[in-house]
């Protein structure tokens, strides 16, 4: 057994049994949605969401504060453990800012644990494939320090590729102009994107209709993690299941994915990229 504890946050999208399973506590982010204040989710009810965003209901979300972080650090420090913080993108969310916060303000009630927090600069079910990466590094017999330089240096090869269905949640989001999104929706434009080596999410290319978007989300595994063994990669989607299902295929049969975890884009995430987001995250020589 461990003599540290992996804590991450719910921006990395992995399901409640997932989390058990690999022994890592989380903090949740909230939505607000319906007038409602809501933690973060990957179940059903996030397709509630998707179906409101759908019909034209909005949803904000707000990051992880200081105190709710100590709420399940410090348990562990108390405990006797040490904790490896793994946060959201600081390129997307000040959680990981709160993160360091809540971790310097615990090490002087803490002085002889150790509190490492490390910004993956990854998002959604690619911080939960880095998550899932440092829990078998953890399991491999890695130390507290070593697993911190691991995923530090690893982060830079979790690759994240993406499209969304509709360039509009772009558009709000600030990542696009108002005349590339409406010229784009006439035109059938989906874009392609990634999340850079900044933790920010960067338009690479276009694809004219959904189906060559999703092709080109596979044909960039093949370009960028042909040197890498990605008999695991992560999926996934805005409530767009069978588009994920299609990816699927792709990366089985013409890249050699064995073990593929689909999943939901949550509810954080889900309410800035919109309906019919996917995204393939995999190892790779760079981002």
């Amino acid at each position: 057994m461990t003599d540290y504890q992996i804590i991450s946050d719910s921006a990395c999208d992995l399901p409640a049994d997932m989390l058990e399973k690999l022994n890592v506590r989380t903090v949740p982010l909230t939505v607000l949605f319906r007038g409602e204040n809501r933690e973060d989710c990957v179940d059903d009810s996030a397709k509630v969401m998707y179906d409101g965003l759908r019909a034209g209901e909005t949803a904000t979300t707000a990051a992880v504060n200081p105190d709710r972080w100590m709420g399940v650090i410090e348990p562990v420090l108390a405990a006797g453990q040490d904790a490896l913080v793994l946060a959201f993108s600081s390129g997307l969310s000040t959680t990981c800012h709160s993160a360091v916060m809540a971790a310097n303000e615990l090490q002087e009630k803490y002085p002889e644990r150790k509190i490492y927090v490390v910004d993956t600069l990854s998002a959604s079910l690619g911080e939960g494939l880095l998550v899932w990466y440092a829990c078998k590094k953890r399991d491999e017999g890695l130390s507290l320090e070593a697993l911190r330089d691991w995923v530090t240096e690893m982060r830079f090869h979790l690759c994240h590729w993406f499209t969304v269905d509709d360039l509009m949640y772009l558009k709000r989001g600030g990542r696009i102009s108002a005349t590339t999104a409406i010229v784009g929706t006439m035109l059938g434009i989906k874009p392609v994107l990634h999340m850079d080596d900044e933790g920010h999410l960067i338009s690479m290319s276009k694809a004219r209709g959904r189906k060559a978007s999703i092709e080109a989300l596979a044909a960039k595994m093949g370009e960028l993690g042909k040197d890498y063994d990605n008999s695991t990669v992560f999926i996934c989607h805005g409530d767009c299941i069978d588009d994920a299902r299609y990816l699927e295929k792709i990366v089985r049969e013409k890249y050699g994915a064995k073990n593929v975890v689909i999943g939901y884009t949550g509810a954080v995430i889900g309410s800035h990229s919109g309906p019919g987001t996917l995204a393939l995250f995999f190892l790779g020589k760079n981002r």
